[in-house]
């Protein structure tokens, strides 16, 4: 684990959608679009958020939503081009955003040159060892049945040297890190070349695997990840609010801190494929009880850009089905709705707590009043002394939860500056960081 890392907010960005991109590529010798300068005007609302990280969603010349990739050493011509890359890291550096990439790495567009080159070739050339074929042999294997996406094949030699260049390149114009999309379905032994042949040139890089099942930390450990995305905590905190069923989350925090003990797992309870956060509540009051939950929790947290202003959106299993969750920003800061700024605010003082308790980064929790309404949380630092407790109320009446609070006080509230003068009474709900 790169030690930046250890401190890391990181703001995450659909650079497509935020930019309001068209959703496929231009035409050939159309303009170039250079909207990455969009983006880089709200670099200080993120440095302000309280953010030192920006997590990129794909920049790379694709087709249609970006997964689908058909270059990767070139910024998609719908965004802007290298000389638009190159502003924004400066931009970024200036104020001390490390930039985090979106490399796609496991299938590919039919646009690609390599994948064009096989198909007009045929099975026995070169260009047609780079992909996968489908168990008869009759076709190239596609993703998760999206007929669009084909897929690299992670045993053939060249293919992991393409993907040490890429990654190697951009790393090398500014970049800090990549997001492996779908490392899940790479076997983790083609990581585990790929990464340190990386790392002898970027030591400091910071490697992100996406995870959506399976054995988190095996695979982690096995791949050399450094961190890996923490679905199981994203669905066990919205959904254990709905049910007023805190013993799930108390389930998922325990497998979490096992996770901790390996890979520094990335926390978040948004990101571009799944439902917003106040879209997937059923109860608006308990908004702030999961933004509460991620900035107490171990790990690399990010927020996901509009979650920040209680953006609402459905993820849709359909053609554009992700349209809602990816929406367009306006050009600055001044255009969004006056009725957000309470959620910014919400995250400002979070992750206020959160940077000034950094040792939170890799602290364990264990659960010290537990009902399905009622929560009691303790983070103790990893081979430290600092504590804190979270106490969540989802009940319709105060509730004062007996736990030992010795030597701590009260460090953050639901209601801005609201005075506990039990700092164990919770109001209805509510909840209440003591440290």
């Amino acid at each position: 684990m790169t030690t930046w890392a250890e401190h890391a907010i990181l703001w995450h960005v659909y650079p497509l959608g935020f930019t309001g991109a068209e959703q496929a590529a231009l035409a050939d010798r159309a303009p170039v679009r250079h909207r990455l300068g969009q983006l880089a005007e709200w670099l200080d609302y993120a440095v302000e958020l309280g953010c030192n990280g920006l997590l990129l969603g794909p920049v790379f010349a694709s087709e249609t939503h970006g997964y689908d990739t058909v270059d990767h050493f070139r910024i998609d011509p719908r965004l802007g081009d290298e000389d638009d890359f190159d502003a924004l890291v400066s931009a970024a550096d200036q104020r001390g955003l490390r930039l985090i990439l979106d490399g796609v790495f496991n299938h590919v567009g039919r646009g690609l040159p390599a994948f064009k080159a096989a198909v007009s070739g045929g099975a026995g050339t070169p260009a047609a060892r780079w992909f996968k074929r489908t168990p008869d042999g009759a076709d190239y294997a596609v993703f998760e049945g999206h007929s669009h996406l084909v897929e690299f094949d992670h045993d053939e030699p060249a293919v992991l040297s393409y993907v040490i260049e890429v990654m190697s390149h951009w790393l090398g114009r500014g970049a800090g890190g990549w997001r492996l999309d779908a490392a899940y379905a790479v076997p983790p032994a083609f990581w585990a070349k790929a990464l340190p042949a990386v790392r002898e040139s970027f030591p400091d890089a910071w490697f992100l695997g996406e995870m959506i099942h399976g054995d988190y930390a095996a695979y982690a450990a096995e791949a050399g990840l450094d961190s890996i995305t923490q679905y199981e905590l994203w669905k066990a905190i919205w959904s254990s609010l709905n049910d007023r069923n805190f013993f799930e989350l108390d389930h998922a925090l325990g497998r979490h801190n096992s996770f901790l003990d390996g890979e520094l797992a990335q926390t978040f309870v948004g990101n571009h494929d799944v439902t917003r956060l106040a879209t997937a509540l059923t109860d608006g009051r308990h908004f702030s009880h999961a933004v509460a939950v991620l900035f107490f929790a171990g790990g690399v947290p990010s927020v996901y850009y509009g979650d920040e202003q209680g953006f609402r959106g459905l993820k849709e299993h359909r053609e554009g089905g992700d349209d809602e969750i990816r929406p367009a920003f306006p050009a600055s800061p001044s255009g969004l709705l006056p009725d957000g700024w309470h959620y910014y605010r919400l995250h400002q003082r979070l992750i206020g707590f959160r940077r000034r308790h950094p040792w939170l980064v890799r602290a364990r929790t264990t659960t010290e009043h537990l009902e399905p309404s009622a929560m009691a949380l303790r983070a103790r630092a990893d081979g430290g002394d600092e504590q804190a407790l979270l106490l969540l109320n989802l009940h319709d009446e105060p509730y004062r939860f007996a736990v030992d609070a010795t030597g701590l006080s009260v460090a953050e509230t639901a209601e801005a500056g609201a005075q506990r003068p039990d700092a164990l009474l919770v109001p209805a709900h509510s909840w209440t960081i003591l440290a």
